[in-house]
């Protein structure tokens, strides 16, 4: 009984406390006191004191990463003092709470910028002098290793189909409609499979059009485009580039990063 009734009043506790905030015609109240305001411009918030003067502001970030990951978070900033900006992760009252509700919260609950005096430029600084760390899941981890790796091959599909990496060619595409374009979207459902080659013709993999679906010559599978909850996946129909980037991540073999070579003072003066 009694461990029922700390837990009661713990959730009770927890409760009043994220209550005692509210945000009204853009001016932000604790516990029925005005402390600062608030205005907004997309997805910037900007974070004022009672005198209307601009202190920060806050930017909503939801980003795709590769595939169907995407990673939100916040993005600081200073106005007096925009050499810096940094990204964190914001916390939300409720599942449901808009993006100034979550700002306000995170100000208050999270960073502790807002008191009940105001803004606290103290505490303000202090996050830019002991920049918190992000708290981002197996998943967005592996998501951001995977788009690094991705990034430093370079991939780049020129107008007639063929595959470079870092301006080197490393492969190609066969099978392309006649109206291809290395931007375009792949839309057409054909019985054709897409294949890709590397720079020595030798079998890579395809994709098909019928299923949205990878397949390395090697018998790896990856359907590139996942329906998302409430949301269509942004490679719902892909770009050659798109498919060129995963057939590299699903094998290896097909692109290595090109290493730079560094030339020591020997071998220069040996080239002379």
């Amino acid at each position: 009984m009694r461990k029922g009734m700390i837990i009661f009043f713990a959730v009770l506790g927890i409760c009043f406390s994220a209550q005692n905030f509210k945000t009204k015609r853009g001016i932000i109240s604790l516990d029925g006191i005005h402390v600062a305001k608030i205005s907004n411009k997309s997805s910037v918030y900007t974070f004022m004191d009672l005198k209307e003067t601009p202190i920060y502001t806050i930017e909503f970030i939801d980003k795709s990463i590769v595939d169907s990951v995407r990673d939100s978070y916040i993005r600081l900033n200073r106005v007096y003092n925009r050499d810096k900006t940094i990204d964190l992760d914001y916390i939300s009252p409720s599942a449901f709470s808009g993006e100034e509700k979550s700002a306000v919260y995170t100000s208050i609950k999270d960073l502790k910028i807002i008191d009940n005096k105001g803004v606290n430029i103290k505490n303000l600084d202090d996050i830019f002098k002991n920049i918190p760390k992000r708290k981002l899941d197996t998943k967005t981890k592996d998501a951001y290793s995977t788009r690094s790796k991705i990034d430093k091959l370079n991939i780049e599909v020129n107008k007639v189909g063929e595959i470079l990496s870092n301006g080197v060619p490393v492969g190609y595409f066969t099978n392309l409609p006649v109206s291809f374009g290395s931007e375009d979207t792949i839309t057409d459902k054909t019985f054709v499979d897409i294949e890709v080659y590397d720079a020595k013709s030798k079998y890579i993999g395809r994709y098909i059009t019928t299923t949205k679906q990878i397949k390395t010559a090697n018998g790896k599978i990856f359907t590139i485009y996942r329906e998302m909850s409430g949301r269509a996946a942004l490679l719902k129909f892909p770009t050659y580039k798109a498919i060129a980037e995963r057939m590299a991540i699903m094998d290896p073999n097909f692109i290595k990063i090109q290493e730079k070579v560094s030339v020591g003072p020997v071998e220069k003066q040996a080239a002379q």
